[in-house]
């Protein structure tokens, strides 16, 4: 079951907030979010709800031996137990295939790989597990007594696809105790609908085109012309943004509806101005999760420059590793270490003395070539995609390649937009300058915006997943 689906819209998220609104009680509105958000899991496969359980448990256990535990030694024991088998659990399920394939090409053993399937969100709840168990371990929260609330955290459905990853010490109270107040929910709706417009129509109507212009088959792949490659990475670019912040903006959106105030996972990344400035905005989340509890830990920048650059590699081979077990999402982390590592060096430094423009045309090339990477598994699907970039024995265009972008030229302007803050900019013009006019006609206008946007907006994302091609902005074409 996922966010962008009618099931989820009308067989889950409408009765969930209709039960949870039929209690006032914050233990009660608990109870029926706990109880959703492991129907929810259970969707994905019943059994692995038990991994989910087992594993708030195991971490509720720990966090409560780390606060009773006087003896610094021993407090870091359990903290490395829980370590061991959390990442130990999820190191078994998502990359034990990665292991024993490439150990099969070094050594031809095994015969066969087993195939593991992945349980759903076990990176995310993994992280978010140990990350509350040191925030215990280092004295920044109070251990929970209460596992069922330990469980709610790790198990809240709003977060559980892709992100954000939600530090315990920032809904410890909200658990405890929350109130909703009318704006809360409105914003939360809102907030909402944008992200499943983001998702129903503009990344799936992104990724329709990539895969169009990237099509499968190493063959097809090198006979597509340059611009045709050109175009389905640069769409796959918006895609994968739109993709990921909407499921933010939804989680946020619905942890607001029932009392959660989740951190901002995206902040319009493709208007950084260079690689460092990418990753403040891209998945904050998760850049700040390995900063807090990865490279600090490690020594961070505090014992040299040698050390600091080996703490940079670990950390962003690792950050490659999490997105996924194969090599190209290593290469991808590496890949973004090694022009950070330029701009600590001398680049930030040159890239501040010029205009702003300058840099971010070049954190923009960085990060498309390095989707590029990303999105292709195989090394020889690459090669031929990064010929193609290369304009190395593929031909300039074809005889869709026009014919693609004219039917799809409205849409992709739309899209484009989507990834820069033009829409917020316009609505927080419009109310200053009703406000400090006086202008109760402008402001009217945004207050009636703000009311009919999050309306439309649902209205074209159901018509989206009903018709599942259906798309409002290809009826414009030049």
């Amino acid at each position: 079951m996922v966010f962008s689906s009618l099931l989820f819209l009308f067989a889950f998220l409408t009765p969930q907030l209709l039960i949870y609104f039929l209690f006032r009680e914050t233990r009660a509105r608990n109870i029926v979010l706990l109880v959703f958000s492991l129907i929810f899991y259970a969707w994905g496969g019943p059994k692995y709800l038990i991994l989910l359980v087992g594993e708030a448990f195991f971490s509720w256990y720990i966090a409560r031996a780390i606060a009773g535990c006087r003896f610094k030694q021993t407090r870091r024991l359990w903290m490395i137990l829980e370590c061991v088998l959390l990442l130990g659990l999820l190191g078994v399920f998502k990359y034990t295939g990665f292991f024993l394939n490439n150990l099969k090409i070094v050594t031809g053993w095994p015969q066969e790989v087993p195939t593991i399937i992945l349980p759903i969100g076990i990176s995310f709840y993994t992280f978010q597990l140990i990350s509350y168990v040191a925030d215990v371990y280092r004295g920044e929260v109070d251990a929970q007594d209460c596992y069922y609330k330990v469980l709610l955290y790790a198990s809240l459905f709003h977060q559980c696809i892709a992100g954000p990853i939600v530090r315990y010490k920032t809904v410890a109270d909200e658990i405890e105790e929350r109130r909703i107040t009318l704006k809360d929910f409105s914003d939360g709706i809102r907030r909402f609908a944008v992200g499943l417009a983001k998702k129903a129509i503009l990344a799936n109507g992104c990724a329709a085109i990539a895969d169009k212009m990237l099509p499968e088959g190493i063959a097809a792949l090198s006979a597509a012309p340059s611009l045709n490659i050109y175009i389905g990475v640069f769409c796959y670019m918006l895609q994968i943004y739109l993709d990921f912040s909407a499921y933010s903006d939804m989680a946020i959106g619905m942890g607001r509806m029932v009392g959660f105030h989740y951190l901002e996972n995206f902040n319009y990344p493709y208007t950084a101005k260079s690689v460092q400035d990418f990753w403040r905005r891209w998945h904050i989340s998760l850049s700040t999760f390995f900063r807090d509890y990865v490279y600090i830990p490690l020594g961070g920048s505090r014992k040299g420059a040698f050390r600091t650059y080996v703490n940079l590699f670990i950390v962003w081979f690792l950050t490659g590793m999490w997105h996924g077990a194969s090599w190209n999402f290593i290469l991808w982390g590496l890949y973004f270490f090694v022009f950070l590592t330029l701009e600590r060096l001398f680049l930030g430094k040159a890239l501040e003395k010029t205009w702003g423009i300058i840099g971010h045309i070049y954190t923009l090339i960085v990060v498309f070539f390095g989707w590029a990477l990303f999105k292709f598994t195989d090394f020889a699907s690459l090669t031929a995609v990064l010929k193609g970039l290369f304009f190395s024995g593929h031909p300039l265009y074809g005889p869709e390649t026009l014919s693609v972008l004219k039917q799809n030229l409205f849409f992709l302007i739309i899209a484009v937009i989507g990834v820069f803050p033009v829409g917020k900019a316009l609505r927080d013009a419009l109310r200053k300058n009703g406000k400090k006019s006086g202008n109760r006609l402008i402001l009217r206008s945004v207050y009636i915006t703000d009311m009919l946007t999050p309306v439309v907006l649902l209205v074209l994302s159901v018509l989206a997943l009903v018709g599942n091609s259906y798309n409002p902005f290809l009826y414009f074409q030049f």
